[in-house]
């Protein structure tokens, strides 16, 4: 059963209850992420994240994690471009110490001290991701593709960005974007509806508003090639980006369900044409929804020798995106309804899904819901789908052994 009310300082609170089920999962979700920062603090939204964790007035880090472990609460958070999420799997009994715990996270001081100390972890954290191609490849991707837009900033920032941002630059912004207007708290599982609310309003109905509304830029993207090169490595990598529905768009089952199709890990055109036949060792084509803008990427890592041809191949696959068969078709339908109705066991994963749906889209959707709109997409949804969004190859990116 699903439940909404919205606090009177704007704060949406959603709960969808499963008696049946062992545990609960909550979530708070904040429209914020690299789209919403400026040059200068790029990065403060991910190293915001971490600072959440690091203490509140009434309770240090320290004790904060002592809390958590106390009650057995598997907590952590993720940052994206777009959103910023703090969430939490835990027993039924515990959910009133689960929301006190997770709502103060929202409070934190910003300890001088603290925040020194977690500046080191994420510039080590951003000199680890520099080491891993695939991320120096995928970041090198959208910085090209989307260029200008806010879609494409980076999520973790540069040594130089994160290495200047001020307790100052960050309390401004934790101010201007986490106001409750802006923000989701989510349960799914095993809860009483009214218990819950009257907790989280207990909590959260002092948290202050300001204005975090977000700009959506038109865009148009441009075409591209480019190659960069890293030492240490001995795979070559290939990424390439073309236009697809955003998260707003009713055809993004159609996408989905076509990227399935073209570039699954089994089974795909992707599968056949180049882990089947031995030229990659990886390939994939994925389409991502976004707020107001959606990508579609294709990508692969293969022997320097053959990367070339393994580009070829990718591209030739999205651009005969219409080529497949009512079989190839119905196959794709069923694998991604039988993923979404194994996540939906998962109270923690099923909290996920609420909490984004209500993001991106002001909505809710059962399980079944979504299921329905996957199994309904049929051959004439994904032919209108690519009048639109042709899945046609814009930006490539070759990344080669130096």
């Amino acid at each position: 059963m699903f439940h909404q009310t919205t606090l009177d300082n704007g704060l949406v609170v959603l709960g969808e209850v499963h008696p049946g089920a062992a545990s609960v999962g909550l979530g708070v979700f904040v429209r914020t992420g690299s789209r919403d920062e400026t040059r200068e603090i790029s990065g403060v939204s991910h190293f915001l994240e971490h600072m959440m964790f690091k203490g509140s007035a009434n309770r240090s880090a320290l004790q904060l994690s002592y809390d958590l472990g106390a009650i057995g609460a598997q907590a952590n958070a993720y940052t994206t471009n777009e959103t910023t999420v703090y969430y939490m799997s835990i027993l039924p009994e515990y959910l009133k110490r689960g929301v006190e715990l997770l709502s103060e996270m929202m409070t934190s001081t910003l300890d001088a001290q603290e925040l020194e100390m977690e500046r080191k972890v994420i510039l080590e954290e951003i000199a680890l991701y520099q080491d891993r191609p695939t991320f120096v490849l995928l970041e090198k991707a959208l910085e090209s593709y989307f260029k200008s837009h806010q879609a494409g900033n980076s999520v973790l920032g540069t040594t130089q960005t994160v290495a200047g941002i001020s307790r100052e630059q960050m309390l401004n912004y934790f101010k201007g974007r986490y106001s409750p207007e802006n923000m989701v708290f989510v349960a799914s599982g095993s809860f009483d509806w009214n218990d819950f609310l009257s907790l989280v309003t207990n909590y959260c109905e002092q948290w202050q508003s300001a204005d975090a509304s977000r700009e959506i830029l038109e865009f148009h993207p441009v075409e591209r090639d480019i190659t960069i090169e890293k030492a240490n490595i001995e795979k070559a990598y290939y990424c390439v980006l073309g236009e697809a529905p955003s998260a707003q768009d009713s055809s993004r089952y159609a996408a989905k369900v076509l990227s399935c199709i073209l570039g699954d890990s089994s089974g795909s055109h992707c599968y056949w044409r180049l882990i089947d036949k031995g030229l990659a060792d990886m390939a994939a084509i994925e389409s991502d929804e976004m707020d107001g803008v959606g990508v579609v990427y294709g990508y692969a890592s293969s022997d320097p020798k053959q990367i070339k041809e393994v580009g070829y191949v990718i591209d030739d696959i999205l651009l005969g995106a219409k080529e497949f068969t009512d079989e190839q078709l119905t196959r794709a339908k069923i694998k991604l309804s039988t993923r979404l109705a194994l996540s939906a066991e998962s109270p923690s994963r099923r909290m996920m899904s609420v909490g984004n749906e209500w993001i991106y889209r002001q909505d809710y959707q059962t399980i079944e819901d979504i299921i329905g709109l996957v199994q309904s997409v049929n051959r004439a949804d994904i032919l209108k789908m690519l009048e639109v969004f042709r899945f046609k190859p814009i930006v490539r990116v070759t990344l080669l052994p130096a």
